[in-house]
């Protein structure tokens, strides 16, 4: 592996890639720790030195961000903004026309919903940092744990200067991540993520083995180990649906009649169902934080007390079913929009395609549906129960919610390091050498 690694910064154009790569991850790991204007930075230090869990509600958007976010740095809410942005206009995709044929236009209908979702993602990060900036003016960003003031300033010009520059931080690493795209390596938005997941590891292992006994630590390491094993042969598994496409002449030539096959991933959602899951129970306990105590009574509404008892952290089992129930029910409806069993077989039919032993048209449409369905159900139970090992972990050893070894962070790491590390690959064999992994 260390030789493979050496070929491939010995080779000029491949190295030029990895290093831009490097610097462009490096100023996006530098921004995550420059604090917004106004901004109190020792007593946000101070705050996140008494507080030892982020909590629930902020968990996802914090790791997502690298730690940014509950540092309130140029960078908090990392590439979040983007993330959503990219599923709305997938989903849009099914009430809107427009968009479908977009989508069908080839690279330039791509082109236009890429700005779309551009447009988009700007509009979301200037709400989210808006919403940040209130939760921190209002003291409630780490609960009630500490009562330092976070903002030096809080007047409607301060805030609005905060709320630009996250914004702007935002379409910086949007920027970033295009760049990364186009003239580095792997596919810049991922490795964005991957790093920002990444950087939070150290420190997660580093508060497990100074809290904890070193057999604890040892088994974390070794559930981590089994854990990443697991995940690197279901993301590699898939069905192969064998095709045959029959032959046909063409003047004196004759096409077709090659065998191909369709590859159906066990898990064919991604991660995307797991960030669907935790934003839908992320809302209601935004809502219930921006509700007041009764001024007479001083308690809190109802709702508002049962949302915080079993809506806010992953202690209860309450918390772990619907987690559980909303991932399976997303991972069947995002699969439904992004795998189309009806335009595959026409495609198949209209170029003379078919599967062994299964007539063309509706038949074939039944058959890739069936298999599919059953496919998703695989998938689905895989990413709920990898989804509650960080829950798990909550509840028997009383680390926080960013357990590193479970849940989106070793899915979204182990897929992001295989698409690169296949990529890297590939250009290498172009070049006549051996590929990363022999």
């Amino acid at each position: 592996m260390f030789s493979a690694i050496s070929r491939a910064f010995k080779t000029p154009d491949l190295r030029r890639k990895l290093a831009f790569t490097l610097a462009m991850l490096a100023i996006f790991r530098l921004g995550s720790f420059i604090p917004a204007p106004f901004v109190d930075y020792g007593n946000v230090q101070a705050s996140l030195a008494q507080t030892q869990t982020t909590g629930g509600l902020y968990e996802l958007v914090n790791l997502f961000s690298g730690g940014a976010l509950l540092q309130l740095s140029i960078f908090a809410l990392g590439i979040m903004p983007y993330i959503t942005a990219s599923i709305i206009t997938q989903l849009l995709r099914v009430v809107i026309p427009r968009f479908e044929a977009l989508h069908r236009e080839g690279p330039q209908g791509q082109a236009t919903l890429t700005q779309y979702t551009r447009y988009l993602t700007i509009a979301l990060a200037m709400l989210q940092a808006t919403t940040l900036v209130t939760v921190a003016r209002q003291g409630a960003l780490f609960g009630s744990s500490t009562g330092l003031p976070l903002l030096t300033d809080d007047g409607p010009l301060a805030i609005s200067l905060i709320v630009i520059t996250m914004t702007a931080g935002t379409g910086l690493i949007m920027w970033l991540g295009e760049l990364i795209t186009e003239r580095g390596v792997g596919n810049g938005m991922s490795l964005l993520i991957f790093t920002s997941i990444a950087a939070t590891f150290p420190a997660a292992l580093l508060q497990i083995l100074q809290t904890r006994p070193i057999e604890i630590f040892l088994i974390v390491m070794l559930v981590g180990f089994v854990v990443v094993m697991l995940v690197v042969l279901v993301e590699q598994s898939q069905r192969r649906i064998p095709v045959q496409y029959a032959k046909r002449m063409v003047g004196r030539r004759s096409y077709g009649g090659q065998a191909t096959y369709i590859p159906i991933k066990v898990n064919t959602a991604g991660v995307i169902p797991v960030i669907f899951a935790s934003s839908m129970l992320y809302l209601p306990a935004l809502l219930a934080q921006f509700n007041q105590p009764d001024p007479v009574t001083g308690e809190l509404p109802g709702w508002v007390s049962w949302v915080s008892q079993y809506l806010t952290t992953g202690d209860n089992i309450f918390y772990a079913a619907v987690y559980f129930l909303l991932i399976v029910g997303f991972t069947y409806f995002y699969v439904s929009i992004t795998f189309n069993p009806e335009e595959i077989s026409d495609n198949m039919k209209r170029y003379g395609g078919f599967i062994p032993g299964i007539r063309a048209g509706r038949p074939t449409t039944e058959f890739l549906d069936y298999v599919l369905s059953r496919i998703t159900a695989a998938g689905a139970i895989y990413l709920g129960l990898i989804a509650l090992i960080p829950l798990v972990a909550f509840a028997a050893i009383g680390t926080n919610q960013n357990f590193p070894f479970g849940g989106t962070s070793i899915l979204i790491i182990v897929g992001v390091g295989l698409a690169t590390v296949k990529q890297i690959s590939a250009q290498m064999e172009q070049r006549n050498y051996d590929g990363l992994l022999r």
